[in-house]
């Protein structure tokens, strides 16, 4: 009898044991948290610290980053691992599968919300898009994005966007030296025209409030939260009368132009787009430096302006190519809606998911000339949809303004060169060595001369 037991018992079916989760030990959380996540607060989480920038640059920070993710990677088989960040545990993605995956799950799955960003960024964009969720966050993106035409590659008010663009560009080309400074009062006054309207323009006072904001959103939420939601309606008192008569070429008018979900603040992602437009000023600077390091790259750009190309594709993989080298938005996270499995690993509803986007585009082991300024690869058929270069996301998350912000990056570019040669920059890169994995952005400085 026992022995008949105990057959029955072996031959009946066991659930299947649920595999443990591939978790970092002490040391190896230590040395992600030392060598990546703090880096990545200190320089800033919602704006750069250009001198954190400068310091990083000089001991080549990004080496130690890559050098941590690579040695977990190897140790783990590529599997997600579960380590401890400064706002709790988080999977880190290290496979090409998973990261396409990351992109792919639908908003209601894995939601951009994550609690540290929204702390960080309420008082700067308390009715924006990123600060949203469920039906609320597809009401608000569906307005975002009939401002902004995502997804088209050449804007509604294209036109517009030109003038305004050569009308900035002026006082850029006509001195010899260009850097930091320059590019940013230009994008400025770009950022506010377009999306505001030209009355807009000299409004150096409200910049320099979503300025103090975006600063603040540094600390979490956590610095002068008060006197932040006090800026932040003056701010938006003064951007709800510029948009009342904004003419219909400005976002804050195509916002206004349509009727909007009860409960959705049209004018919610104005901070947003003012800020995202003068952020162009620094890729445009990279883009530039990348050119005058590869003078055969800039002739073919050269050539594709004077020619008038329309679009100028070549112009524009130049500046796609800069962010993949150094992009905007280094680490992309989630947090999951539900209960999910990865790589047949069970984790719950609440998980943040991290992927080091900076990271895979470079990975020399995964894309090929990772550290080098490859602009052609931005020209082969499905290069956008590739998961390892994806400096604007992709899927249901990806970035809603990339279109805008490539065209432009691009004419603003395309003015500096129209006409011009960069004859010399700083730093100087070498070419036939990696490229750094960061710059020191506020240092370079580029020499424009005649052809």
């Amino acid at each position: 009898m026992t022995h008949s037991t105990e057959t029955r018992e072996a031959a009946r079916p066991r659930p299947p044991r649920r595999r443990p989760p591939a978790r970092a030990g002490l040391a190896e959380t230590v040395r992600f948290m030392a060598t990546h996540t703090l880096p990545v607060f200190v320089r800033g989480v919602a704006s750069p610290r250009f001198g954190v920038v400068a310091l990083y640059s000089r001991l080549n920070q990004p080496a130690w980053s890559d050098a941590t993710l690579r040695s977990m990677r190897a140790r783990h088989g590529g599997a997600p691992v579960l380590v401890r960040g400064l706002s709790g545990e988080m999977l880190v993605l290290f496979d090409e599968e998973d990261v396409a995956r990351f992109f792919a799950e639908p908003m209601d799955v894995l939601a951009m919300d994550a609690r540290d960003r929204l702390d960080s960024l309420s008082v700067f964009e308390p009715t924006g898009v990123i600060c949203s969720h469920g039906r609320l966050r597809e009401d608000r993106r569906e307005v975002n994005d009939r401002a902004l035409a995502a997804g088209q590659d050449v804007h509604p008010s294209c036109a517009e966007y030109q003038r305004i663009v050569t009308q900035e560009c002026r006082p850029l080309t006509a001195t010899t030296v260009l850097g930091l400074p320059g590019l940013r009062t230009a994008l400025a006054r770009i950022s506010r025209r377009t999306v505001l309207g030209d009355r807009a323009a000299d409004d150096t006072e409200l910049a320099g409030w979503l300025t103090t904001l975006r600063d603040r959103a540094n600390w979490m939420g956590r610095s002068r939260p008060e006197a932040s939601r006090a800026l932040y309606a003056r701010a938006e008192e003064r951007i709800a009368r510029y948009a009342a008569d904004a003419p219909e070429h400005t976002l804050a008018a195509r916002a206004l132009a349509a009727p909007c979900p009860e409960g959705t603040d049209p004018l919610g992602q104005t901070h947003h787009w003012l800020l995202a437009v003068e952020v162009c000023a620094p890729v445009v600077l990279r883009t530039l430096l990348l050119l005058a390091a590869h003078p055969a790259e800039q002739d073919e750009v050269r050539a594709e302006i004077a020619a008038d190309t329309p679009g100028l594709p070549r112009l524009r993989a130049c500046v796609r190519e800069s962010l993949r080298l150094y992009p905007i938005v280094p680490d992309l996270v989630r947090v999951t809606r539900a209960a999910t499995q990865w790589r047949g690993v069970r984790h719950p509803a609440g998980t943040t998911v991290h992927v080091p986007i900076g990271f895979h585009q470079r990975d020399p082991e995964r894309v090929p000339g990772g550290h080098l300024f490859a602009p052609g690869r931005w020209l082969v058929p499905g290069a956008d949809l590739d998961p390892r270069t994806a400096p604007f996301g992709q899927g249901p998350g990806r970035c809603p303004g990339d279109r805008l912000g490539l065209l432009l990056s691009s004419l603003v570019c395309a003015e500096v060169l129209r006409g011009n040669r960069l004859t010399g920059a700083r730093p100087v890169l070498d070419t036939g060595r990696p490229l750094p994995g960061i710059l020191d952005t506020a240092g370079i400085r580029l020499r424009l001369g005649r052809p």
